[in-house]
């Protein structure tokens, strides 16, 4: 297998070096983001490299000025800053970047998009194009080797996920697995938010790891954890911004049987999701094929939109008869909706008051003989 794995962002990056616009690309930690810059760079000799967390180059920025800077980059002519959110105000410092020095390039990378964006946005509205890079793919692994090949390797894709580290390394992703959680997980939000109740949000995400595609209550999951609502509400919207989980809220129109205001969480990641709760038997030893293939799928067609620069809406539908659909999906106007089943022998028909209230919606059935259709 190759050391690097093409990543399909790289293109739409290489496009954006020409222009005045600062490059902010985003991700979870061990996620690749060093790695696609430095793989993309690697010919290029007019790359400065600054690393955010280390205390030299915060010292460079905090007395920062147009001559300070143009002594610091001398003749550079892309500056690469690596975990830039540990940079304090960031987002004014590159827009001096942006703003004043000429023929220069800035490239920015965190792992905590709600450090770094919350510091960006205002003072570079308008000066930025902006990525998001998720774990490998089944397409970015497979143009890598062969689509045969990488089907083959489905079962062991659901139980370990597709972080590099695990991916790229057969016969230890467990191990690796486990020491990547296990160090960089809970940092950003810890970190960020001074938090000192690592256990807790440990026994949150465990509680949501095994209620993955069904319906979260706060209260519940409080309750597990030993949390109130409101800090539950919390938890999940910084471990979302982090880049490990992201809800869907229900799909409705106003109709009056339909699930107005419920929601589920998935992972970014199923090795991540698997690590939380030590669930790491064979398939053929699980009662959650189910609810892997969902989280799956649902994260494969996400790293679509997004590698796509698609702009889309997502949902879930149900309705008070537990008529469900897993995805409602909106893109240019157009809505799709999906269901996912692992077993190709189950035959699954839209929902009867679904297609009734939505004839104009196109329903997909999506199983692991057919989902390369899709992703």
């Amino acid at each position: 297998m190759n050391d690097y794995i093409t990543r399909f962002l790289e293109k739409s990056i290489k496009q954006k070096l020409t222009d005045k616009k600062a490059i902010i690309l985003f991700g979870a930690r061990q996620v690749g983001k060093s790695t696609l810059l430095k793989h993309m760079l690697k010919d290029n000799n007019d790359v400065l490299w600054l690393f955010g967390d280390q205390p030299q180059t915060q010292g460079y920025f905090n007395d920062m000025s147009v001559s300070n800077i143009k002594s610091m980059i001398g003749k550079k002519k892309i500056i690469v800053i690596d975990e830039a959110q540990a940079i304090n105000d960031i987002g004014i410092k590159l827009k001096m970047f942006t703003d004043y020095i000429d023929d220069i390039k800035i490239i920015a990378t965190g792992s905590s998009s709600f450090a770094l964006a919350n510091k960006v946005n205002e003072p570079l509205t308008g000066r930025k194009w902006e990525y998001h890079l998720l774990p490998l793919s089944f397409k970015e692994m497979a143009d890598s080797t062969s689509v045969l090949k990488e089907n083959e390797q489905l079962e062991t894709r659901l139980i370990y996920g597709y972080y590099p580290e695990t991916a790229l390394n057969p016969g230890d992703e467990k191990e690796r697995l486990l020491e990547l959680v296990n160090s960089y997980l809970y940092k950003d939000v810890l970190v960020w938010e001074k938090l000192h109740k690592a256990e807790k949000i440990i026994k949150l995400l465990q509680a949501l790891a095994f209620q993955v595609g069904s319906q979260v209550s706060y209260s519940e999951i409080g309750s597990f954890a030993g949390l109130d609502s409101k800090t539950v509400e919390k938890y999940i919207d910084l471990l979302e911004k982090a880049f490990v989980i992201y809800r869907l809220t229900s799909f409705n129109r106003n109709q009056r049987n339909e699930l107005k205001n419920s929601k589920k969480i998935y992972f970014y990641d199923n090795g991540v999701r698997n690590a939380l709760i030590s669930a790491f038997n064979p398939l053929e030893l699980r009662d959650d094929i189910g609810i892997l293939w969902e989280n799956f799928i649902m994260a494969e067609l996400l790293k679509k939109d997004m590698y796509e620069r698609k702009f889309a809406h997502r949902w879930f539908w149900r309705n008070k008869q537990k008529q469900e659909i897993d995805l409602i999906h909106e893109a240019d106007g157009i809505y799709t909706a999906y269901e996912f089943k692992w077993n190709y022998r189950k035959n699954v028909s839209c929902p009867s008051a679904f297609a009734s209230s939505y004839p104009e919606i196109k329903f997909n059935l999506i199983n692991r003989e057919n989902f390369l259709n899709f992703i």
